[in-house]
């Protein structure tokens, strides 16, 4: 398990890393915006994080005898989400510090911009800034990041477990 766990991992990890590192240029560029580059980073974590499924699918076809619990599926997703989210949150601290130090500060004028047009109060506008004020934190900003794309694990950990503990679902044709 631990061998399935690591090279899924790490390579999910690679794939969310090498998306965000290709992107962040776009960004000075100006051919994505803070809007759409969400889209394309949820985009990006999604397909990254689909190795889960076929990390459980390998275990139980190649190494389980082609039964797996929903535990043990389980285990697995969580554990590739885990380094995943390590590696998104490491590379996300290359980039604000070594690629695009300035990015923060644009990032949080343009919601605060955002905020301010649709009518936010001046009390939502002060938490606003203490957030980007708490965002200069490595240590904050590193849990931000995890928190950004460990739920999109979660789910597809869930939603493959269940389904892959069903060996009668996608049989190894071996």
């Amino acid at each position: 398990m631990k061998k399935t766990i690591l090279v899924f991992g790490l390579i999910s990890g690679a794939i969310t890393s090498a998306l965000m590192l290709l992107t962040m240029p776009l960004y000075s560029s100006g051919a994505l915006n803070m809007d759409n580059g969400v889209w394309v980073g949820f985009t990006g974590m999604v397909i990254a994080l689909s190795l889960i499924f076929f990390a459980i699918k390998s275990y139980r076809d190649h190494r389980s005898r082609g039964v797996i619990t929903f535990w043990q599926g389980l285990q697995i997703g969580l554990a590739i989400s885990l380094i995943s989210a390590i590696m998104y949150a490491f590379t996300w601290e290359i980039c604000l510090t070594q690629l695009a130090p300035d990015f923060n500060q644009k990032m949080m004028a343009h919601y605060f911009e955002k905020k301010k047009a649709a009518g936010a109060s001046e009390s939502e506008l002060q938490e606003l800034t203490k957030m980007a004020e708490d965002y200069k934190n490595p240590t904050y900003r590193f849990m931000v990041s995890m928190s950004e794309i460990f739920p999109v694990g979660i789910v597809v950990t869930l939603i493959s477990a269940a389904l892959l503990r069903k060996k009668e679902f996608l049989p190894d044709q071996a």
